[in-house]
């Protein structure tokens, strides 16, 4: 998997996306909307506490996509997420007819975290976005940007450094 610096820019503001999210008291995703020629189409963070518990980053640019883009442009996108799509998230993408996705972290990596932290396993089995959505061409995670993401969410869990809640 090599990702280029256009690509490592993108996951970089998918970071600070995550860190916005965690200052409005929300889990620690954000997601960039880019064009095949890599201009910027539309960005957002989780806002599951503003909103409801599926207004997930990927979704809502699934959705800004269908709604103003043709679907020759949604197929040359890319996504660009903090972490790897959720199955909800995937399907969405898929649906609306998206392009290839980058992410920093992945949900097998997210999942560890949690256990390792002792938190409650998720409702949703945590699958590869290929799981889901066989055919979307998908790059990650990018190890420097996967501890970044690691220690947000440990912030909004409030794990100490120890290791303890």
């Amino acid at each position: 998997m090599a990702l280029n610096d256009q690509d490592l820019r993108h996951l970089r503001r998918c970071v600070a996306l995550a860190e916005e999210a965690l200052a409005g008291g929300d889990m620690a995703f954000g997601s960039v909307l880019v064009s095949a020629t890599g201009a910027v189409l539309a960005e957002d963070h989780n806002r599951i506490h503003s909103h409801e518990p599926t207004w997930h980053p990927e979704i809502a640019l699934a959705r800004w996509a269908a709604e103003h883009l043709s679907e020759t442009e949604r197929a040359q996108t890319t996504l660009y997420t903090s972490g790897e799509h959720c199955p909800m998230c995937a399907a969405a993408h898929a649906w609306a007819g998206l392009g290839r996705i980058v992410y920093a972290s992945s949900a097998a990596q997210f999942t560890e975290w949690c256990a390792e932290w002792g938190l409650s396993n998720s409702p949703v089995k945590p699958l590869a976005i290929n799981e889901v959505a066989p055919e979307i061409d998908v790059a990650g995670p990018v190890p420097e940007l996967a501890g970044q993401i690691r220690e947000l969410h440990k912030r909004y869990f409030g794990i100490e450094d120890s290791g303890k809640a």
